[in-house]
């Protein structure tokens, strides 16, 4: 199975899981975009491409783990492109979880992605399509910066919405319901 036949297999069984509507909508339209795009998995597919994140989340001490992404200057979970090595798009979720964050042992939350979120980027990509997963921190999770970050820190659930915007705050959401 390819990446590309992992991820049509992972939306057509996404549920919203009670946020029909848009998620609903999003699904369709990354399963149009990927019917139309046999390289939609890939950075090299100008007309957008899917990527896969997951918000790192330590539920014991009610906190999640935040990157202060070096290009966008914003503080986001961890995420981006699939690689070649990417057999599965849970696999690429916690690769880049795991590379972002340098915490070892991160389990992705059981049951697929939590969320979707469509985001424009500047050209020529235009698109990410992205599938959000939730990782699960060991309990001695120890952090470790990447070349990627300008910054990494643990926030509290309630301080989440004061740094980060409203596509991470609707994760912790649903990583929360999830939960």
């Amino acid at each position: 199975m390819t990446l590309h036949d992992d991820a049509v297999l992972v939306l057509k069984n996404y549920e919203a899981q009670g946020q029909r509507g848009q998620q609903e909508q999003l699904r369709h339209t990354y399963l149009d975009h990927l019917s139309a795009h046999p390289d939609g998995v890939w950075k090299a597919c100008r007309a957008g491409h899917i990527t896969a994140s997951a918000l790192v989340i330590d539920p014991s001490r009610g906190r999640v783990l935040l990157t202060l992404h070096r290009k966008l200057q914003m503080w986001l979970q961890m995420g981006g492109h699939c690689e070649p090595g990417d057999a599965t798009l849970a696999h690429a979720a916690l690769r880049e979880a795991t590379e972002e964050s340098g915490v070892p042992g991160l389990t992705l939350l059981p049951g697929g992605p939590v969320t979707l979120d469509r985001h424009p980027i500047p050209a020529p990509c235009n698109w990410h399509l992205d599938v959000q997963y939730a990782a699960l921190a060991p309990a001695d999770a120890v952090e470790a910066i990447s070349d990627e970050s300008l910054d990494l820190r643990w926030f509290a659930y309630d301080e989440v919405a004061g740094v980060a915007d409203e596509s991470v705050v609707r994760l912790l959401d649903r990583t929360r319901a999830a939960l």
